[in-house]
């Protein structure tokens, strides 16, 4: 499938060579120098984004959030030249799906963008009933009274992974590695952060907090 994909990187060489692989993979790239010229694509949103944090003229945390309040539910992929773990916590807790430590060979990163591409788009078939909440694998989204609930990419994963482990006691290091992935390095903070934001926006899903351990997931 052909995927639009929006990169933005200031080092010219770095964008031309990234460009290129991502092109190869047969996905539509539209990349981006400033974050001035990536704010005025935010309107038209991409399947996923691709940002430096690094960036001349706007924080790449700023730009994080505009994205993420425009299009919740698009992917990013935060992409650092400091590789440092408050940067991974941050654009994490921001909400971005992955982050890569410069330097970082180009085939990682097609790698980590396919993967993404396909855990977020890939066809499932299922639908949920959580009253009452109505949960859709296909579309990634979940409603109330046919109302949508805007959830980020992480917070949709987060409630899939809570319905299909339904009653049983989920470790915060079982939903780190589960969401973020088995290589993600810094605080299990990000997996209390995550469950307050579900939390406040589906105030009827039934999560207990298990205290010094992690939580579950039990019938209303």
């Amino acid at each position: 499938m052909s995927y639009r994909i929006y990169l933005v990187e200031d080092d010219t060489n770095l964008n031309l060579v990234l460009t290129s692989y991502l092109q190869k993979e047969g996905w539509e790239v539209s990349s981006f120098l400033t974050g001035t010229e990536a704010k005025h694509a935010i309107a038209t949103p991409p399947d996923l984004w691709i940002l430096d944090i690094m960036l001349p003229d706007i924080d790449g945390y700023h730009l994080l959030q505009e994205i993420k309040a425009a299009s919740p539910q698009v992917p990013i992929i935060f992409i650092s030249a400091r590789d440092a773990d408050i940067d991974r916590v941050v654009g994490l807790e921001l909400g971005s799906d992955d982050y890569l430590a410069k330097p970082f060979l180009p085939r990682e990163l097609v790698i980590r963008t396919r993967n993404l591409l396909e855990r977020i788009y890939s066809p499932a078939l299922q639908t949920h009933s959580l009253s009452p909440y109505i949960i859709n694998e296909a579309s990634r989204t979940v409603k109330l009274n046919e109302e949508v609930i805007d959830l980020t990419s992480k917070e949709f994963d987060l409630v899939i992974y809570f319905v299909k482990n339904e009653g049983l006691a989920l470790s915060r290091e079982q939903i780190l590695t589960n969401i973020w992935g088995s290589d993600y390095f810094g605080s299990d903070r990000v997996v209390d952060d995550l469950i307050r934001r579900l939390r406040k926006k589906m105030p009827h899903l039934c999560l207990e907090t298990i205290y010094g351990y992690g939580y579950r997931m039990v019938k209303p």
